[in-house]
C-alpha cells in the first residue's frame, strides 16, 4: 500500500468507516454512470478502484469485482489497515434449500468452509460465524425492500463448477440456505482480525429453478439494498460506539 501512495501519488486519507465489496460490479459501474457514486482518490490499491456514495450524511466505500475467496481476503486486509471500520459484502448467490424463494435475500450467519483462505486465519475445527449483532442488524434493515429476506448459513466454495447434486442434497440436508464464494473466507478474516464483516447473498438462481436465472431486477432496487446496508451499518457503529463490546 505505501508502494501504491508513493507511486501513483495517493493521499494518505483513510476510507470511508463502512466499506461494501460489491462482487458482481454492474452495480457499482451504474452508481458511477448515474453520478451517484464518485472516486475515492485516498484508496492506495494496485488491484482496485474504490468509489464512494453519500447515505445520510455518511460516505460509504464501494470496491466491485473482489469475487473469490483469496481476492475479498486481501482487499478486507488492505480496508482494515486503511481506516475501516465495517466491511460489508453483497453477492449474488445459487440457492441450496429448496425453501429459499428466487429472488430472495439471505444474511449469512455462518458459512461452510470449501475454500482454502479460511484456513489461514482460522483452525480447521474453528466455524466461520457472521459478527452476531451485525447480522441481526442486517436482517432487520433489509425486511422493508419488499423481498424475502432469510438468515442462515451459506456454503462458501472456491470451486464453482464443482457444486455437484450429491453436495448440494447434502447441504441442505444440513441446513444450508444458498451457496456463494466468499463468507467463509471473510468471516474467518473478521474473526481472526477483530473486524465485523456482514454478508448479503442476492439469490438469483438454483439449478432447480424453472424461471429466469440471474435475474438481480432493476439497477433502482440493487441501489436500495446498499442503501439499506449502509444505514444498517452506521447504526451498528454508532450503537457500538454507545455500548463497546464484541459478540460474535
Amino acid at each position: 500500500m505505501e508502494a501504491v501512495r508513493v507511486t501513483r501519488r495517493v493521499p494518505r486519507d483513510p476510507v470511508p468507516p463502512i466499506c461494501v465489496l460489491e462482487f458482481d460490479g454492474d452495480l457499482t459501474d451504474w452508481l458511477v454512470s448515474t453520478g451517484a457514486a464518485k472516486r475515492w482518490k485516498s484508496w492506495a490499491c494496485f488491484h482496485t478502484s474504490m468509489h464512494a456514495l453519500e447515505v445520510e450524511g455518511t460516505s460509504c466505500g464501494i470496491v466491485p469485482r473482489t469475487i473469490g475467496g483469496p481476492y475479498a481476503a486481501l482487499i478486507a486486509e488492505q480496508l482494515k489497515s486503511s481506516g475501516a471500520r465495517v466491511i460489508l459484502g453483497l453477492t449474488s448467490a445459487g440457492r441450496v434449500a429448496a425453501s429459499v424463494p428466487v429472488p430472495s435475500l439471505v444474511v449469512a450467519t455462518s458459512a461452510i468452509r470449501d475454500e482454502g483462505t479460511s484456513y489461514h486465519y482460522l483452525s480447521p475445527s474453528r466455524p466461520a460465524v457472521a459478527h452476531s449483532q451485525l447480522a441481526d442488524s442486517l436482517e432487520q434493515g433489509l425486511g422493508s425492500l419488499g423481498v424475502p429476506v432469510l438468515s442462515g448459513a451459506v456454503w462458501t466454495t472456491d470451486a464453482p463448477y464443482r457444486e455437484t447434486n450429491r453436495q448440494l442434497v447434502e447441504y441442505a440436508r444440513q441446513g444450508v440456505l444458498a451457496v456463494e464464494m466468499q463468507a467463509a473466507s471473510l468471516f474467518a478474516f473478521s474473526i481472526a482480525r477483530g473486524t465485523p464483516v456482514g454478508m448479503v447473498a442476492h439469490v438469483t438462481n438454483g439449478i432447480d429453478h424453472q424461471g429466469s436465472l440471474f435475474d438481480k431486477g432493476p439497477h433502482e432496487f440493487s441501489y436500495r439494498l446498499l442503501e439499506a446496508m449502509c444505514r444498517t451499518a452506521k447504526s451498528f457503529l454508532e450503537n457500538r460506539m454507545r455500548s463497546p463490546g464484541d459478540h460474535w
